[in-house]
């Protein structure tokens, strides 16, 4: 069976005659005729009833126009999408935990595109729908950030699931809180100093492994933690609660506003030494769209030469 044949066999329907659709389809009707025989011998019903006054349909032959219209109707869409004079916009997403770094870069690399052409999404998420986006192809890049305590949970996840991590930066990691907070003046800030204050995170799946959780030393005993789900309830979070949470230090102003700042998170002991390794996943093998190499190039930009956190990053 060919799409050939289905467009036959609907054009036929629709004149009535197998003289006047073989002028429409601009073929012969000899070849008409055996092209609609063929299929019914590869079927094995009679599609239509012919006679002097042209042709109609049989009851098989009706039950299958409805079927051969929703499969050719499928095909005239795809070519109206995808052929040479196709309307579908080319499509870019990326997928991130929570960095507004993400979100600047995603931002000029837009910029340079026509949006009237191209179909841009991004997608602040959870740490398993990055990967899951990244691997179903919803999206082309995501962002997520490994340390010494994830590394192995989450390599064997991105393994599974066809995925390759590239390093973007290696981040020291920092408090981040609003301007007003009590310890907002301190140099650094010790674990023990944030014990009266509320322990902020991103929520991850209620089954998700604490090696998907977006901050640093998720398996720490915290007096007091709160959950959010967004960007913006984080830092309404924080003025709100003179919350904290531990992150990178790698702060976006323009977007996050100028009433919060991240003070460097002074670890002891076994936490001394933490550095977060902040990167992007792909599919394994994958080769980046000029969408795609331009965004990666813009977030290295925005990082800079920085081998850690600076203020001029806040």
């Amino acid at each position: 069976m060919t799409l050939q044949q289905l467009h036959y066999i609907i054009t036929i329907s629709e004149c009535g005659a197998l003289n006047r659709a073989a002028e429409v389809l601009y073929v012969s009707q000899p070849s008409l005729t055996s092209a609609v025989k063929e299929l019914e011998r590869e079927l094995g019903i009679t599609i239509f009833n012919r006679g002097g006054r042209g042709v109609s349909l049989t009851g098989d032959g009706a039950e299958f126009l409805l079927y051969a219209r929703q499969m050719y109707a499928g095909y005239e869409e795809l070519l109206e999408k995808y052929g040479k004079a196709g309307k579908l916009k080319k499509k870019f997403g990326v997928s991130t935990q929570h960095y507004s770094f993400a979100v600047k870069a995603f931002v000029e690399m837009v910029k340079t595109f026509d949006t009237v052409e191209y179909e841009f999404a991004i997608r602040e998420t959870k740490t398993r729908e990055v990967i899951e986006d990244v691997r179903d192809m919803r999206s082309e890049i995501g962002i997520l950030y490994m340390s010494d305590f994830n590394r192995k949970a989450l390599s064997k996840v991105l393994s599974s699931n066809g995925l390759v991590f590239h390093h973007l930066i290696d981040c020291r990691p920092y408090v981040y809180l609003w301007r007003g907070h009590p310890l907002a003046k301190e140099k650094e800030i010790t674990m023990r100093q944030l014990q009266d204050y509320p322990c902020l995170s991103f929520e991850q799946d209620d089954n998700a492994s604490f090696y998907f959780a977006e901050e640093i030393l998720s398996t720490a005993e915290y007096q007091r933690v709160v959950k959010a789900n967004d960007r913006a309830s984080m830092l309404n979070l924080m003025v709100g609660l003179n919350g904290y949470t531990l992150c990178s230090g790698i702060i976006c102003e323009e977007l996050n506003g100028e009433d919060y700042l991240a003070v460097p998170f002074a670890g002891e002991g076994e936490n001394r030494d933490i550095i977060m390794e902040v990167g992007y996943i792909v599919k394994k093998n994958a080769v980046l769209s000029k969408m795609g190499l331009l965004y990666i190039s813009e977030i290295e930009r925005y990082l800079g030469a920085h081998d850690g956190n600076t203020a001029a990053l806040q």
